[in-house]
């Protein structure tokens, strides 16, 4: 198949687009989605092609636009929410989680709900407390969601249209620094499961074990790993719910060894329930107790040095690996 060389900003794009031509019940709403393009141009010339009838920009309430979402999936519309940023996702949490993810239960199987919640979400540059929020594992917890973290262009235009046709209501974040970051994307149609991991490198030392805009972090440095001596096996999960347990399991009984990273904090974080996976399935098979590199326990700073002392950097993951090699 051929390839283009594309932005994840444009893949996602490409994706909604594809989406909303295949199918006349799909239509995206949200904050500044339609006249200006979107916050971060997503969402660009979807207003033009389509119309204001499937490209709707709302006033800034997002517990109302998302319910009008959660409504529009009952009548059996496939609504795509854009929340400008996962942090205004909080505003609406009584509609994701007592509506969007409890209804088809509720009903008896009556009313699935085909939607898609999708913005970016974790911490930016600089943007301080309030708007770099990790909120994985907190959507995670809720039965009735799925979540999917892509770190890639490629993932997220697959992962992007599968999460449309699906018939659950899929969170689905993104990540701000990774929107002008290109890679390889088919020009054709394809699609890619949720809840199936990937392995983006191959190794014998360790398993790192990462995910958004941690894993293309990791996949940048693996020459730093090798200037260490250190062979990292890097998987991505791609979906936090569905969590591919059994390709992090088969990694971790390669290497015998695992390092888990991430931009949340470490107190119920991702990494904690993937880390109890892994005990459960590779006890024997780990020469080492699980590591896990996060975010410190405290609100995301202004200030840039201290906003890099509280998120995971190269240095914790090397210590890390070396920690679970025996290295230190």
């Amino acid at each position: 198949m051929d390839t283009q060389t594309i932005t994840m900003r444009e893949a996602l794009n490409q994706a909604m687009r594809e989406e909303m031509e295949r199918d006349e019940r799909v239509f995206l709403i949200g904050e500044e989605v339609g006249e200006y393009n979107g916050a971060y141009k997503v969402s660009q010339g979807l207003l033009e092609r389509f119309g204001p009838r499937r490209v709707v920009d709302t006033p800034i309430a997002e517990a109302s636009f998302c319910g009008l979402g959660v409504g529009a999936a009952m009548t059996g519309l496939r609504p795509i929410v854009e929340f400008m940023s996962f942090n205004f996702a909080l505003v609406a949490f009584d509609q994701i989680i007592n509506n969007a993810a409890k209804t088809l239960y509720m009903s008896g199987g009556q009313f699935p709900i085909p939607l898609v919640m999708r913005g970016p979400g974790g911490p930016a540059a600089q943007v301080s407390a309030q708007h770099s929020n990790v909120l994985d594992s907190m959507f995670a917890n809720i039965p009735g969601l799925k979540v999917v973290v892509p770190s890639t262009a490629y993932d997220a235009k697959g992962l992007l249209k599968t999460a449309v046709r699906d018939n659950n209501p899929v969170v689905f974040i993104e990540n701000e620094l990774l929107y002008g970051v290109s890679g390889e994307v088919p020009t054709g149609e394809y699609t890619l499961p949720i809840g199936q991991a990937v392995v983006r490198a191959e190794g014998a030392d360790v398993t790192v074990i990462a995910h958004s805009r941690m894993n293309y972090f990791i996949a940048q440095a693996l020459e730093q790993f090798r200037a260490e001596g250190i062979s990292v096996e890097l998987v991505d999960p791609r979906t936090i719910k569905p969590l591919d347990v059994e390709t992090l399991a088969r990694s971790v009984a390669k290497t015998h060894r695992a390092v888990i990273v991430e931009e949340g904090h470490r107190f119920a974080g991702v990494g904690a329930q993937i880390a109890d996976d892994l005990y459960q399935r590779c006890f024997d098979d780990l020469d080492a107790p699980i590591a896990r590199v996060t975010h410190t326990e405290n609100p995301l700073p202004y200030a840039r040095n201290l906003e890099a002392a509280s998120l995971p950097g190269m240095a914790q993951v090397v210590e890390a690996c070396k920690a679970v090699l025996y290295r230190l």
